[in-house]
């Protein structure tokens, strides 16, 4: 009877940890589901469609001409910025009983990624005050305006990018904790833990070459087509089967 009673105990323990686990997973998997829509829309629908590399001109007529739609990807990255946090959050909660210090490095690299994309988006901000504030006219002509605002948005492109290295040390983190919890497929954590690595390594690129426009593109797929198989697969295993073995399976 005794040993009965402990093992419906240990059942129902074990159970509501699962449920803890997979309620947590399933924040984190609706959290990416949020963070991918909107970052395709903002980053290529609005920074990448609206945006011309060195010519102040062309942009501020695409931002003039589109002002609302501009108005819409800000907005767009702020919630991604406040969505980051409650990730970096759930994250750290469902690996922490994989290795608690090593999921807690893991979320403060995310939300470090978070703070660079907030202080970024304060030169977004300020290039759209830019082409709004006709009082500035007063004292500067509309070609200055323009050429200060293409540089607010060139800092903003600068101040995420230093961002996306601790976002990639973050995925490379993230894929050693899948790696080390045997919850899924290691090919995922291996996969993660490279699209982690192709982000710190464009960072890097970005840094030393000085014609690195001349390979853009090459950086471009290296970067994203790892990482959209990646965290598109992380995100369905969060939304479909994460935490729901409830840590039995953890390594230490």
């Amino acid at each position: 009877m005794r040993r009965d009673k402990m093992k419906n105990l240990n059942n129902s323990t074990a159970t509501g940890r699962s449920g803890s686990l997979r309620r947590y997973s399933v924040i984190a998997g609706v959290g990416y589901v949020i963070l991918f829509a909107l970052g395709v829309f903002a980053n290529f629908f609005v920074r990448e469609g609206m945006i011309v590399a060195e010519n102040a001109v062309q942009t501020a007529a695409n931002i003039r001409g589109s002002e609302g739609l501009f108005r819409i990807g800000l907005i767009s990255f702020m919630v991604i910025f406040l969505v980051d946090v409650v990730v970096a959050w759930a994250l750290y909660v469902l690996f922490r009983k994989v290795n608690q210090e090593l999921s807690l490095l893991t979320a403060w690299f995310r939300l470090v990624y978070t703070v660079f994309l907030g202080v970024a988006l304060i030169f977004f901000f300020q290039a759209l005050q830019l082409f709004d504030r006709p009082e500035f006219l007063m004292a500067f002509s509309v070609e200055q305006l323009d050429a200060q605002a293409l540089v607010a948005l060139d800092t903003f492109n600068s101040t995420w990018l230093i961002g996306l290295l601790a976002f990639g040390i973050h995925l490379i983190l993230i894929g050693v904790l899948l790696i080390r919890s045997r919850w899924t497929s290691r090919i995922l954590g291996y996969i993660v833990a490279v699209a982690g690595l192709t982000y710190v390594i464009d960072t890097v690129a970005h840094s030393l070459l000085q014609n690195y426009s001349e390979y853009e593109t090459l950086f471009i797929v290296i970067v994203a087509v790892p990482s959209i198989i990646a965290e598109g697969w992380f995100g369905i295993w969060l939304l479909v089967k994460g935490g729901k073995d409830g840590g039995s399976e953890l390594v230490e």
